[in-house]
């Protein structure tokens, strides 16, 4: 069957075991999890020396994984059985090429043995005859990269698997700055929450110090940069947002000058109204809310307007509608402008 990886950890957890598994894609953090998970916890300190055998795509012949997994396992209910790098393991010569010189085994698996095929980096074939009968007998999980714009969803939600709130802001931060490795952004979390165990909440100042994210350049600075009128500081951001590998992908910093500019358009129609509904009808706290008020002299309704028609245009061009420029062209130009609105 196919399987979620909440649905495989729940059935582990549970000790609910399925003779064979196949986990796959180009993903590979949660592969390394599932794979750490069958090393380390299925099976007891004392149960591992004689019953936990870890084997490697390229050096494994089909007659290695096959005899390990039908022996018996000693002094233990089962034993585990791990074939890691399974996308360079070669197995025979014609039919049983790959992993399809397992299909014997699959077809009929040892009802005391638990064998993980970890395959990394790409998916197996799903029409071959081993992957079908893997989903018949066994569990098959695909590991797909997550796409840009679902990153900081994930990193929120992977915030409250482990009990540290990771708001939007920073989760989006973390994405535009490390990228969409899974493994990388879950060690950089990791090590925060180490240096600062007391803290439950991820803020700004937390990423900056820990993972070395400019504070002077940081992205979520530059929509108070621009409407500042602060053109030096501006482009000086800019700059670095084009030069630097970690800078600010377009999409990005349109979505967080709309939200500025949306805020600032709203703030126009709740003047003369209390701080308290002021604030609530801009979903802000009260707080922060002299800091946009203060902006509109300088910006009036009418120029946030061709603000927002300006992230508009530029966020259906960073699509390629009406655009063959470079995100970095287009970044220029959007921001040049909106200084000039």
């Amino acid at each position: 069957m196919n399987a979620d990886y909440k649905k495989i950890q729940q059935t582990l957890k549970t000790r609910e075991y399925a003779p064979v598994y196949l986990i796959d894609g180009e993903e590979t953090y949660y592969l390394e999890q599932i794979t750490n998970y069958f090393e380390d916890k299925i099976l007891s300190p004392a149960e591992k020396d004689f019953n936990l055998t870890i084997l490697y795509g390229k050096d494994a012949t089909p007659n290695d994984v096959l005899n390990t997994c039908k022996r018996f396992p000693m002094f233990a209910e089962r034993q585990v059985v791990i074939l890691k790098d399974a996308s360079n393991f070669k197995g025979g010569d014609k039919d049983d090429k790959g992993l399809n010189a397992l299909l014997s085994y699959i077809e009929k698996p040892s009802p005391t043995t638990i064998l993980l095929i970890e395959h990394p980096f790409k998916k197996a074939d799903t029409k071959t005859r081993f992957v079908k009968r893997v989903k018949e007998k066994g569990v098959h999980f695909t590991s797909d990269k997550i796409k840009d714009d679902l990153l900081p969803d994930w990193i929120e939600r992977y915030g409250g698997d482990i009990g540290f709130t990771i708001a939007r802001q920073e989760a989006e931060m973390l994405a535009s700055y490390l990228g969409s490795d899974l493994k990388k952004i879950a060690n950089e979390v990791e090590k925060i929450r180490i240096n600062v165990p007391n803290e439950n909440k991820l803020t700004v100042e937390l990423i900056q110090k820990y993972i070395g994210i400019s504070k002077e350049y940081n992205v979520f600075e530059f929509p108070n940069a621009i409407t500042a009128l602060d053109k030096e500081k501006a482009y000086k951001m800019l700059s670095f947002f084009l030069a630097n590998n970690k800078g600010a992908p377009l999409a990005l910093v349109v979505g967080i000058l709309y939200n500025h500019f949306s805020r600032m358009y709203s703030a126009h129609f709740v003047r003369g109204k209390s701080d308290k509904e002021a604030a609530a009808a801009l979903g802000m706290s009260p707080y922060f809310l002299k800091d946009v008020m203060s902006l509109l002299p300088n910006w009036p309704l009418s120029r946030v307007e061709r603000c927002l028609l300006l992230l508009a245009k530029y966020n259906t061009m960073s699509v390629g509608i009406n655009s063959t420029a470079s995100d970095k062209e287009l970044m220029k130009e959007m921001v040049g402008l909106m200084l000039e609105a």
